[in-house]
Order: structure tokens, then sequence, then C-alpha cells
């Protein structure tokens, strides 16, 4: 495993295995690494022949008041995950490779951007389009893995790569659970151990209402109604909505569409996101979203069956 801090120096080691008609994988992260991650970059080494990992705690995702000087990071375990992994090679460029001095040319995302965190976070995802739109040219992947837990993330970026025509696919994998369910997270480490008890309320509530869609209801409003029941525990629930899954729109009334729930909620000093796909029977989905349906219910298949049972 290489490890590369300038692009000039990653660009020219890729060249090589670009050269070799060799498939680049790459997963873009923040680092403090963990079992989320890990399982992007196991799902890039089985469908790729080398996986680029990069570190960048991107400031420009973060707001004013935000957590960028505290945010975790943990370098030297952030090397050893990857290479237990089989990552080929880690990009940990700092702030001024990337943003060089007189640096002003910025993404600007659309409407999907807008509701949920960016209704919360002005600017938040031009932040991240910018900064995921300059990584993938620097390192040209033929194959990009996000994970479904920032989901409106990953929304953003499938529009950026459309309206852009960047020659990259997105592979979005199902959320990593921790065995009671709350979502891994990087910002998990901020929470208190009252505080973590207290947000798996979050995914409580939404695999409630997953678990009414998959018994038949199809009600939007009773699907948020079973789901915010649970969420008693949070000190401050910013949102949690029914989107469609596709296009981000509100999703009103029946529930006949792909559809994500879900949430931000702030437990003690700690801003948390999740969701849950509603996911209908498959017939008028495409081979691709067919392909991502699938896999989805495979992860919450194995993710229901590690779950602890009362005794």
């Amino acid at each position: 495993m290489l490890t590369f801090r300038t692009i000039k120096s990653l660009t020219e080691s890729l060249r090589g295995y670009r050269a070799a008609g060799l498939r680049v994988g790459f997963v873009p992260t923040m680092g403090f690494l963990h079992a989320g991650h890990r399982a992007l970059i196991v799902e890039s080494v089985a469908r790729c022949d080398i996986t680029v990992v990069s570190i960048f705690v991107n400031p420009t995702q973060f707001g004013p008041n935000e957590d960028l000087d505290r945010y975790p990071r943990a370098l030297e375990q952030d090397h050893a995950l990857c290479r237990n992994a089989g990552v080929s090679l880690i990009f940990v460029p700092d702030a001024g490779e990337i943003y060089p001095p007189g640096f002003q040319t910025t993404i600007e995302p659309g409407p999907v951007a807008e509701p949920l965190c960016g209704a919360i976070r002005p600017g938040h995802f031009r932040g991240v389009a910018t900064v995921v739109t300059k990584l993938f040219h620097i390192v040209q992947p033929e194959v990009a893995f996000f994970g479904q837990k920032d989901f409106q993330q990953c929304t953003v970026i499938r529009q950026l790569v459309r309206d852009l025509n960047l020659p990259v696919e997105i592979v979005t994998v199902p959320t990593v659970r921790e065995p009671d369910g709350l979502a891994l997270s990087s910002r998990n480490s901020y929470l208190s151990p009252v505080d973590r008890q207290r947000a798996r309320c979050l995914s409580q509530g939404l695999l409630a209402a997953q678990a009414a869609y998959g018994q038949g209801e199809r009600d939007s409003g009773r699907l948020i109604a079973i789901a915010r029941a649970q969420m008693t525990e949070v000190d401050q629930l910013q949102y949690l909505e029914l989107r469609d899954a596709r296009t981000l729109e509100a999703a009103h009334g029946i529930v006949e569409q792909p559809a994500a729930l879900c949430v931000a909620a702030s437990v003690g000093a700690t801003r948390l996101i999740d969701n849950v796909l509603l996911i209908p029977p498959p017939t008028a989905l495409s081979d691709h979203e067919l392909e991502l349906v699938s896999h989805a219910l495979d992860r919450q298949a194995t993710a229901s069956a590690n779950e602890p049972r009362p005794s």
C-alpha cells in the first residue's frame, strides 16, 4: 500500500496502473475510519483492480460554527484499516494542496441540495460537490463508493455526475450499523455513554417505520408518526421527512415509489443523521435500481439476522 500527499505524485502513480488497463475504484473519506468505511473499501476491492482511498477533512463543507477543528482524526489507525482491507493507494493531501492560494471556482449543486441537510447547513453541499469533483478529476476512477447513511449526499453526487457528464459509476453501499442499530459515524465518538444510549432511538424509529412498511403500511403520515413516536430521547429533532428516493422530492399520501425516510437530530452536542429505504415490489424499477435494491435488501436481511433477540 502506497501513501501520497501531493496531487502530482498520486497522478503519476495512477498513470502506470491505468496504462496497464486496471480498473480503479475510489473511496473518498474524511478519515477516522470505521466499519462503515471498511464496507465501502471491501466493495471496491471486490469490483475493481486497485482501490484508492482519500483521507481529507474538507474545510469547505463545514459551516462557521461547526466542528472542523475538532473533527476526529486518527491517521495511523486509518492506515491500518486500509492496509488490512486491501487498499492499494491512500491520498492524504493537506488543505493547501486541494485549495491552493487564489482558488476561486466552486460547484453549485441544484435543487437536490436544498432540502434536509441543505436547508440546515447552507453551503455544505457546495463544499461537498466541489471537493468530490476535484477528487474525481485527480483520481479519475471508473467507480466511486459512498455510504447510504449520507443519502442526500449520494443523491447530490449522482446528479453532479449526470449533469457534468463525469465518467464515474456511483455505487451506494447500505448503512452499516452497531448491533443495537445505531448507524456508524465518525461523529459517534463525540457521544457520552448516556447520549450513546439515547441516540439509539433514531434507528429504532426508522426501523419501526420500515417494518410497518414491510407489513403493508403505505400512508406517509402514519409512517412518519411511527418513527417519530420512538424518537423521544433526542434533544432536537431537526427533521424527519419522507422523500422520493430518486429525486428527494417530498413524498406525500400513499407511498408507491421507492422512498427514503431521513432524520437529523441533536443528541447532547452531537448532530446525527440516518435514514432507511422504503422499497415497494421492484417490478417497475430499472435494472440498475434493481441491483441497488437487491443489495440493500440483502444487507438489511443480514443486519436483522444479527440483531440481538430478547430473552
